[in-house]
């Protein structure tokens, strides 16, 4: 009689191993039924691989359920000290800073001022070490403003930076470390609540006083384009702008405001509070935003027809929501377009960071599980 190979058992059971490793991540606690209904093993297979994983330290009993009738049934978890990972949203002047466990459980967190330049690696390493203390870190999530290429490199207003914020942090923290746009991880966290729960596909549209920008999602995925430009929308061609001007910024709202008569000191903030007490110039600089931005949604939909737009940032303000669907009623014959409100507001980024490298952390510490190191450890 032959022997049945063995390499189709060893992937069936590192598949069980990671389904159970999954849903106690998702779940927390369960007990060995729970872990059957959540997975559709069988009571055999879930005794077997919880075994081989409390051998190697990767779950551990979690108290007892006296919840239910008969008797107490054992609880498990992940191990506690497994290690963590760091999400962090950059803007231009401050770094924000989150220590996530494998279920994406905030376990602390930070935030500073950063300069720029190679103190800015150190300020952020300086921050996730106070954040961890001595934990075990296995992945770094940033999300910064900026063009970002597939291999981590960084092109913002001070140029391109050829890698070499994701190298030296990499290097001060020695763990992988993954650069994404801040707006792209926007996109991600609106993907993971209620937008997502509603449509695969969709366009963020983030508009700030420094500029705008847009994160596309396409059958679920985040596009990012070949060299990380997809989204770049802040010099999308507009009449009668000439090519290359900047569809929005601080200084376009301030020429804006001075055309209409408003006070050009009061930045998009101050335009919007203005127009919703009632000041007529501000609410032409408003309308003309509105404007903008609709153009801006109108190429988008020619090209990749999203479901939705999601406003973000100042766009989602009252007054600019309104005046931008006011404006795309317009062309609703044309062109109908759908607009929804981000659900994160200005924390999506962060939101975004963190589930990604919530994700990531699984990635690294459920393949090192699975693999016949992990198991000796």
């Amino acid at each position: 009689m032959t022997r049945p190979l063995a390499g189709p058992q060893t992937l069936l059971r590192s598949l069980n191993a990671r389904a159970l490793l999954e849903a106690l991540a998702r779940r927390g606690r369960l007990t060995r039924a729970e872990l059957m209904q959540e997975t559709g093993l069988s009571r055999t297979a879930v005794t077997q691989v919880l075994r081989m994983l409390e051998a190697a330290d990767f779950v551990v009993p979690a108290g007892e359920d006296r919840a239910t009738k008969g008797p107490a049934a054992t609880r498990v978890s992940l191990h506690p000290h497994l290690g963590f990972a760091a999400a962090v949203h950059l803007d231009h002047h401050t770094a924000h800073v989150v220590i996530v466990d494998p279920s994406g459980k905030v376990r602390a967190q930070d935030s500073a001022p950063v300069p720029t330049g190679r103190e800015r690696a150190d300020a952020i390493a300086g921050l996730i070490d106070g954040c961890r203390r001595s934990a075990p870190l296995h992945a770094v999530i940033v999300g910064a403003p900026g063009v970002v290429t597939a291999d981590g490199q960084v092109r913002d207003d001070l140029g391109p930076d050829g890698g070499a914020l994701r190298q030296t942090l990499g290097d001060l923290l020695g763990c992988p470390v993954r650069i994404e746009n801040d707006v792209n991880l926007a996109a991600l966290a609106e993907l993971s609540g209620p937008v997502g729960d509603d449509t695969t596909s969709f366009a963020l549209l983030t508009v700030l006083d420094d500029g705008m920008g847009a994160g596309i999602v396409i059958d679920g995925v985040l596009h990012r384009g070949a060299s990380g430009l997809a989204g770049e929308v802040q010099y999308v061609p507009q009449t009668p702008l000439p090519v290359g001007a900047p569809v929005l910024n601080d200084e376009v709202i301030a020429d804006l405001a001075l055309a209409h008569g408003s006070d050009p000191a009061r930045g998009l903030s101050g335009q919007l509070a203005a127009a919703e007490d009632g000041d007529p110039a501000a609410g032409e600089v408003v309308a003309e935003v509105a404007r903008r931005i609709v153009l801006t949604c109108g190429t988008i939909a020619l090209v990749l027809d999203p479901e939705v737009f999601v406003l973000a940032g100042a766009a989602t303000h009252p007054q600019l929501a309104g005046a931008v669907r006011k404006v795309a009623a317009e062309f609703a014959d044309r062109l109908p377009l759908r607009f929804t409100t981000a659900a994160f507001g200005t924390e999506a980024p962060l939101v975004g960071a963190i589930s990604q490298a919530a994700a990531a952390l699984r990635s690294t510490l459920f393949g090192r599980a699975l693999s016949p190191e992990g198991r000796r450890r």
